[in-house]
């Protein structure tokens, strides 16, 4: 009997953690996203680590406003307001989601409200934190940075460009850097969204097919 009763529990467990619908999402939720995007993407999930051992390279926000849902999102060329519909054809992988634990929901408006006020500032292409743009979770942190009365929500980590095990660096990121004019901001604090996502301050509620 307390076997059959372990095994209901597990298995509903896993039906509602693994069936989130659209009209599940609230305004605030994160949605994290393993994009297929080359080299880059590949770069960055093999030096990153997401919820569960999971590969994120992207993230947004939730938005949702009378019936349509909006993900605010650093990329492309600036912050942007995209539909969740657009948004899903980053991937063909299925996209998680998270929230905020409930003593913390009191900072969503006011990340809301910041992250809206940034629509159009320009793509941080450099990935350097703190110099007036923005990469996607970059404004996520300084969004909950600002609602958490100016005090970090999350972590700030040292970031690296470099094959694990080696002290080289990635082909792909040294021919991205050479493109655009920088150097390489080795160990230069910045954040990401497999970070984000292992954040005690959060949990994942499934993903969102």
């Amino acid at each position: 009997m307390k076997k059959l009763l372990l095994l209901s529990v597990l298995f509903f467990s896993f039906i509602s953690y693994s069936q989130i619908k659209p009209s599940d999402l609230k305004t605030g939720d994160f949605i994290f996203q393993d994009m297929d995007c080359g080299p880059l993407c590949d770069a960055i999930e093999a030096v990153t680590e997401g919820y569960k051992g999971n590969d994120f390279s992207h993230m947004g926000l939730v938005y949702k406003k009378n019936d349509t849902i909006y993900i605010i999102e650093a990329a492309g060329a600036a912050v942007r307001l995209n539909t969740l519909e657009k948004f899903s054809k980053n991937t063909s992988k299925p996209m998680y989601i998270g929230r905020v634990k409930k003593k913390y929901s009191k900072l969503i408006p006011e990340a809301i409200s910041f992250s809206l006020k940034q629509v159009g500032v320009p793509y941080d292409d450099d990935y350097v934190y703190d110099n007036g743009k923005y990469y996607c979770s970059e404004l996520i942190y300084d969004a909950f940075k600002k609602a958490n009365k100016e005090k970090p929500f999350f972590q700030l980590f040292p970031m690296t460009y470099k094959e694990p095990g080696t002290n080289d660096f990635f082909p792909a990121w040294v021919e991205y850097y050479k493109q655009i004019g920088s150097e390489i901001p080795e160990g230069k604090p910045g954040c990401n969204p497999g970070g984000m996502s292992t954040s005690d301050k959060i949990y994942i509620l499934g993903t969102l097919k």
